[in-house]
């Protein structure tokens, strides 16, 4: 079957989903989740192929290993996605003309969607899910490092829609190797849309090579910024969690930024990260306050090129800065529009902060590790958008809608 077959067929998928009911939706859901927790023994050992085939030090190992947690964890983000109200059909506006002409504009699916992601396994569930939500078909390229995972959670997901009598071609994993990305990115006509998950690179390349329309998601070099009113028994455990909880997803802490003030309190600030052995690269200024107190082998000096890094690894980066002005210069410098965030009890700071903060997600006292569709309420995510056209942050089902304008006339004729 060639990959215009394949589009074919998904957009035949596509228009098959508008004449599903939400309950048939949910209940389709709620059979791939129960269907998931079965076949967890099989997922995981198709999942030890792709592990066998990384070096553990590899950051992205973390990303693509799977477990039986992880997978309760997908199977419980499914039935939450299925407890949502459905996107579709919702009236968003009426206008009555003049003329006697009705005009009502309501939520439709997008269509197809693509998505181009690396080592994690996950996201098949979780665009699937969240497509199918949306009335919308997937088409999944993901990497070579996770394909035997992925053909598992595919091949389940459509064995469920066969036994539901849908249309399997709802979801479709493409073969592995840059030929199917190629056409992906050039399938006009038959895909609405793509959305690149991974490093920068991959963005970058989807972006710049990419003919039909894509959003941004991904990358996040993050920063937190520990203002000269920020109190440190909040700011030591908001640091380490943003840095360590998971140091390969896109929303872990790169670089804390610090008011010249405060340096005495770096120490204790860092102490949990020296815990977890965090790799610290540290300005001038940064590097004497903690020289002597944190581990000498885990301490290095900054350079320019320690800036502007979405590490995904057990490493992060220190900044001293005179004051909120110069913290915010710094991250409109760096960031990747992704995740930011201020510890401070001076409110005006808090407020000025995230007014000038240009990023998708802006915080006040809080990780950063809440950017994620889970914890926004979303029930997952197809990912974290950091442009501004069409959506932006976690993109949940409403944002893999678009709309269209009905219109109810009498005879009405235009001079």
């Amino acid at each position: 079957m060639t990959s215009t077959d394949v589009f074919k067929r998904a957009l035949a998928a596509s228009r098959e989903i508008n004449l599903l009911t939400d309950e048939c939706i949910n209940e389709i859901l709620l059979a791939v989740s129960e269907e998931a927790l079965k076949q967890t023994g099989n997922i995981l050992s198709e999942n030890e192929k792709d592990l066998a085939r990384m070096d553990k030090n590899d950051p992205k190992y973390d990303r693509l290993k799977l477990t039986e947690g992880r997978i309760k964890d997908i199977a419980t983000d499914m039935r939450s996605v299925a407890t949502l109200p459905s996107p579709l059909g919702k009236v968003l506006r009426v206008m009555e003309r003049p003329n006697g002409l009705k005009i009502t504009k309501i939520s439709v699916p997008m269509g197809v969607i693509g998505v181009i992601y690396e080592a994690r396994p996950n996201v098949s569930f979780d665009v699937f899910s969240l497509c199918l939500k949306s009335g919308n078909a997937c088409i999944l390229k993901g990497g070579t490092d996770a394909y035997d995972s992925n053909l598992a959670i595919v091949n389940m997901i459509r064995s469920v829609l066969k036994k539901k009598g849908i249309n399997p071609d709802v979801v479709t994993l493409l073969p592995a190797g840059r030929e199917a990305t190629a056409d992906l990115l050039n399938a006009v006509g038959y895909v609405d849309l793509i959305i690149p998950r991974g490093s920068q690179g991959l963005i970058d390349f989807v972006r710049d090579n990419s003919k039909v329309p894509v959003i941004e998601t991904g990358a996040g070099i993050c920063h937190i910024y520990f203002d000269e009113y920020g109190d440190i028994n909040k700011g030591a455990p908001i640091i380490n969690n943003a840095k360590t909880r998971r140091v390969s997803v896109c929303n872990a802490l790169d670089c804390l930024i610090i008011n010249e003030k405060r340096l005495n309190d770096l120490p204790e600030l860092c102490k949990k990260l020296a815990d977890n052995s965090v790799k610290i690269f540290a300005d001038a200024a940064a590097y004497r306050a903690l020289e002597g107190s944190y581990p000498a082998n885990l301490l290095k000096q900054a350079t320019e090129e320690s800036y502007g890094i979405e590490f995904l690894d057990y490493i992060m980066s220190v900044k001293t800065v005179s004051g909120l002005s110069e913290a915010i210069s710094h991250i409109d410098k760096y960031s990747s529009k992704h995740s930011e965030a201020i510890i401070s009890e001076n409110q005006e700071n808090i407020n000025d902060f995230k007014k000038k903060v240009d990023a998708a997600c802006v915080y006040s006292n809080a990780s950063i590790s809440f950017s994620d569709g889970a914890q926004f309420g979303l029930g997952a995510e197809i990912g974290i958008s950091t442009q501004k056209l069409h959506a932006r942050g976690p993109m949940g089902i409403e944002e893999l809608t678009s709309y269209k304008y009905l219109i109810e006339g009498d005879g009405q004729t235009r001079v």
